[in-house]
């Protein structure tokens, strides 16, 4: 009976995750670690990350895992401008944010971009948003983006530069107050104002 309770929680977490089952979320439910391998085992689950298992039928979700391991880093950049759509182009490398007191050896055994920031401006623009697999993370918003590629003018690809401005410039929804907040914030505000001016 108490096997049976437990399966069904298990079943429970899964629908609820989307397909996955996390070692913390288990025995913070009261089940063993050894009943849960068990269970990954006897049902096909595949260890994607360290404490994360995702079912068969699940497709793994690069993204949503990353953060699930990490969860400290903020999509940024060119992953984030993909994912709000300001650029049709998809990332080629994964564009991360974290504070400068992170230990970011992991992250870049991985290949991943990282970006640090003093702790009170790694946590300007973050929100929310769902990945094609409906699995939510957090990103920057589209004004920080704005401000991060303009602050990396340098090191952001041409065509993504101009299509991410272009969009964001013709999106009605746009927050221009929140922009310039933002890059007074970057100390960037001159930088900021050149391309509103002209673009506008």
């Amino acid at each position: 009976m108490i096997i049976l309770y437990k399966t069904d929680q298990l079943k429970r977490m899964n629908e609820k995750n989307n397909g996955y089952l996390f070692t913390s979320e288990v025995v913070n439910a009261g089940i063993s670690k050894t009943y849960l391998l068990k269970y990954v085992k006897s049902n096909n689950y595949e260890r994607v990350a360290r404490g994360i298992y995702v079912s068969e039928d699940t497709w793994p979700d690069e993204l949503f895992i990353l953060q699930k391991s990490n969860p400290i880093i903020i999509f940024s950049r060119e992953t984030a401008l993909y994912l709000l759509g300001l650029t049709d182009k998809e990332y080629s490398a994964i564009h991360v944010s974290v504070p400068t007191t992170f230990n970011t050896y992991r992250l870049k055994h991985k290949g991943v971009k990282i970006h640090q920031y003093q702790r009170e401006l790694y946590e300007l623009g973050i929100m929310e948003i769902q990945t094609n697999y409906n699995n939510t993370i957090r990103i920057y918003d589209k004004e920080r983006c704005i401000c991060d590629i303009i602050a990396a003018r340098k090191d952001i690809e041409v065509h993504t530069f101009q299509t991410a401005m272009k969009e964001y410039m013709a999106d009605n929804s746009k927050r221009l107050g929140i922009l310039i907040n933002y890059a007074d914030r970057l100390s960037i505000r001159d930088e900021v104002m050149k391309y509103v001016e002209v673009m506008l």
